[in-house]
């Protein structure tokens, strides 16, 4: 249960003392001194003068609630909130992102963009020649820019799908006020789909009728009680929920402490040892990367062969096993996929698979998958076998069992609240309402991970979930919240796209390679210089935090809102864009909204004046029923009432939907399919496998550009993990500077060479910041790190066209020469402000 020592309740509206006098102070610092006085407004503006000056300051960002102490206008530390049952080291890499020797602090313009005119000397971006420029001249050359390119090329030339983890918080969702602005202003190109679970999200809906990877799993308390065997299958939950995609809440930490505490047997499946597997003292199993697929296969050949499977629930409950199995049993194409057969392609021993297999049906098993499998070419058939593989089992809606596909990210299984959700500003596309989802209007979508592929590709017809995409003439792109030279593969296509551009523009705080490679930088505040609100926990949605303003505005850093309002004003459609609300105006409506949700479920909140000033989350009641939650257990019971948003209903192993789209990447049912290249596979030319997992110390690329990388790089290079068999090979030793390479990049990295990853495997994390020797060399040595130099902008099929970031092979050599010094940490090189600018 919640400690609402620190945290300020609702009340029921069975426990108020009359309709009259809600003051709704319980639980605050407030109620003793207020409660027998007579509630006044007068009262309350003294409250918000002594709470304002107060040092202290509750906020949220990805990483957890946290308290903000401030000095002297400085903030000086991040101390976690009392609540927060798991609080992240970091914590301090967040507050030290606000000071970094990386912060952008000027709007900045690219010097020969700005003295050449837009598309001047492509091959520069990168180089740091940059020229200060004032807010009112940055305002005026995007807006121009803008009308100029929906002038000559037409709107969709401008592409607003700027995509990345953008900070939290309802009213400064950077991306949406982008989208908002835009189609406030004339329209744009947009994306569809996103990197994390780009193939998975696209292939559940044919197979179990909705996104899934999204949605909230069986939760922990029933895991304790039913489940006897835990896998965790390329899922790491003690790394990744460190972080959600709102405010975090870390409640898979006491979910898996649940486990450990009843003694429920895990299993952890990857290729490197993962923290839950340590934390759990799982059983480490460790196939070759990319050769998920045939493990499962060979499972359920032996579950099929030695009749363990639960063919009273395929009957039932599912669609298309019968098509499935000769392919399974080797009858249509003369390859039984049989534990050997998978033996000898995954690397682990066939008794071992047979074993595994008797397993699952004894006991009570719950299969929990990551995201990593569908971010591998052919990456839809990964989740797809998965499901199918839970399917012969039998136990999907039964406590305990089945699968789960969320566990690993935002605390996936910590039970939900009974919350109201708090709305978010819309993206203007339904007439700029204020409370609208973050709906694209623009004409034209593109897969987000083929925007490499558009630039250098205008006009080419694409194949998409049964589809056709014409893609568009790009010449003006604008990414705010996101880092795409970190996050998208194969860096030097992407240098060579990024040639095809007139104009680039980047709202950031810091000099990431992104915001480096930009013609007009505009740089913004950070969420601890700003006000904003948001709720905690994914999943969990435990409360409503305050997202308080802890410290000003630095340098000439402004909020999103005021930049995009500023740019909609410039092109005529200010009022629109703003709708004459200020910051906390629209702050205000989303609680408000909130508040009326709340009345209906039989809860008051406080009046948000009283909430704003609380310094604490609003926490919110937990039901038996959301805490002993079983996914699919409604559809277990009824499969008629409740039945599958699937063409037939039921879980479809077979769909004659992709089978009607004839892709020959994406067969109608699971299929192994060898990837372009993997460790040991038959054409590969490079003798490791290369993982790119989530990092331990940072969310994807955020946090690379502070004092926290001192916790774990290696002579300030990304680490690159390597078992000791083939550093010994090559000579390397842990703390060594090597350099990784193939065919599409290289990097320096710092070895940490382990027993915590499997012989024949190694591992770079991706987010690792972009440093090229020369930025105007493709294929320049990169300083730091970054393991998407060496990672294939291929598509995972046509179904999908999601990215394939876990698919790569290299070699590895000890580096002898002289050591570059990293720079992209660090201001770009210094230039004087242009007097003309403004």
């Amino acid at each position: 249960m919640t400690d609402h020592t620190d945290s300020l309740p609702p009340v029921p509206k069975d426990k108020l003392a009359s309709p009259t006098r809600r003051r709704l102070l319980q639980g605050t610092a407030a109620t003793a001194a207020f409660s027998a006085m007579p509630f006044s407004l007068s009262m309350l503006s003294r409250g918000a003068m002594a709470q304002s000056a107060s040092k202290e300051v509750i906020s949220g960002c990805h990483w957890g609630v946290f308290t903000g102490v401030n000095e002297d206008g400085r903030a000086v530390k991040f101390r976690p909130w009392g609540g927060d049952p798991e609080p992240t080291p970091m914590l301090e890499g967040v507050r030290d992102s606000i000071y970094s020797a990386s912060r952008i602090r000027y709007p900045m313009v690219r010097r020969a963009w700005l003295e050449q005119g837009p598309g001047a000397d492509p091959d520069g971006r990168g180089d740091g020649d940059f020229v200060r420029v004032s807010w009112d001249k940055a305002i005026e050359l995007v807006a121009n820019e803008l009308t100029r390119v929906r002038s000559e090329h037409g709107q969709q030339a401008v592409y607003g799908g700027s995509y990345g983890w953008k900070s939290p918080g309802k009213l400064h969702n950077c991306k949406t006020l982008l989208r908002r602005m835009l189609n406030l202003t004339g329209g744009f190109t947009s994306s569809i789909g996103d990197y994390s679970t780009g193939a998975a999200q696209v292939i559940l809906p044919y197979v179990s009728g909705s996104i899934e990877v999204y949605e909230q799993c069986t939760t922990y308390p029933v895991l304790a009680e039913h489940t006897e065997l835990m896998v965790y299958w390329g899922c790491d939950p003690h790394n990744n929920s460190q972080i959600s995609w709102q405010v975090a809440d870390h409640g898979a930490f006491p979910g898996t402490e649940s486990l450990k505490k009843a003694g429920v047997k895990t299993l952890c499946i990857d290729p490197i040892k993962t923290m839950t597997c340590e934390y759990l003292d799982g059983e480490w199993i460790a196939p070759k990367p990319q050769t998920d697929l045939p493990l499962m296969l060979g499972i359920a050949h032996t579950l099929l062969s030695e009749d363990l499977h639960d063919q009273k629930f395929l009957d039932r409950y599912t669609s298309g096993f019968e098509e499935f199995k000769p392919y399974l049993t080797g009858e249509a194409d003369g390859q039984p996929k049989d534990a050997d057969w998978a033996a000898e392609i995954c690397g682990i021993d066939a008794d071992t698979i047979r074993d595994l297999a008797r397993r699952f049906a004894s006991k009570r098993t719950m299969l929990a998958l990551g995201y990593s499998m569908q971010r591998q070419h052919h990456g839809e058939q990964s989740t797809w076998m998965l499901v199918t593989l839970a399917c012969m089992l039998g136990q999907i809606g039964l406590p305990g069992g089945g699968y789960g596909l969320s566990y690993h990210y935002s605390s996936g299984g910590a039970p939900t609240h009974n919350s109201p959700i708090v709305k978010a500003i819309g993206d203007g596309a339904g007439g700029g309402d204020g409370g609208s989802v973050d709906e694209s209007g623009s004409d034209v979508m593109i897969p987000v991970a083929r925007f490499v592929e558009t630039l250098l590709n205008p006009g080419k017809t694409m194949q998409f979930n049964g589809s056709d995409i014409k893609l568009p003439l790009v010449k003006m792109a604008f990414w705010a919240g996101g880092n795409p030279f970190a996050h998208h593969q194969d860096r030097n296509e992407m240098l060579r796209a990024w040639r095809e551009l007139d104009t680039f523009v980047v709202n950031d705080f810091q000099w990431t390679a992104t915001a480096r490679h930009a013609d007009i930088v505009l740089p913004c505040t950070t969420s601890y210089e700003r006000n904003d609100i948001e709720q905690v926990g994914d999943y969990a949605l435990s409360h409503i935090v305050a997202m308080r303003k802890i410290i000003e505005p630095q340098f000439e850093a402004r909020d999103d809102f005021d930049i995009f309002a500023a740019i909609a004003d410039k092109l005529g459609k200010g009022y629109e864009f703003t709708e004459g609300r200020s910051e906390m105006d629209w702050i205000r409506g989303f609680y408000e909204g909130a508040k009326i949700e709340a009345r209906a479920k039989g809860m008051e909140m406080p009046v948000f004046d009283v909430f704003w000033e609380s310094n604490k989350p609003l926490a919110f009641p937990l039901k038996d029923e959301e805490k002993n939650f079983v996914r699919h257990e409604a559809f277990r019971k009824d499969p008629i009432l409740n039945a599958l948003g699937t063409a037939t209903g039921k879980f479809e192993i077979y769909s004659r939907a992709i089978a009607v789209y004839e892709y020959d990447d994406c067969p109608p049912h699971p299929t192994w399919m060898e990837p372009i290249e993997r460790l040991d596979g038959p054409t590969t030319k490079y003798p490791l496998g290369l993982s790119s997992n989530h990092p331990r110390g940072r969310l994807h690329s955020q946090l690379c550009g502070t004092s926290f990388r001192d916790t774990y790089a290696v002579q300030n290079r990304e680490p690159c993990w390597m078992n000791p068999r083939d550093a010994e090979e090559r000579g390397i030793k842990d703390g060594d500077v090597v350099r990784v390479f193939n065919d599409r990049g290289q990097i320096l990295a710092g070895a940490v060479v382990t027993e915590n990853i499997m012989p024949g495997a190694m591992m770079v994390s991706e987010g690792g910041w972009f440093d090229p020797l020369n930025p105007r060399e493709i294929g320049s040595l990169c300083r730091y790190g970054d393991v998407n130099n060496l990672t294939p902008g291929i598509a995972t099929s046509k179904l999908a066209q999601a990215n394939c970031g876990q698919t790569a092979t290299a070699d590895v050599e000890k580096f002898t020469g002289e050591l570059p010094e990293v720079l992209v940490f660090s201001q770009p090189r210094p230039v004087s402000k242009q007097t003309t600018s403004g």
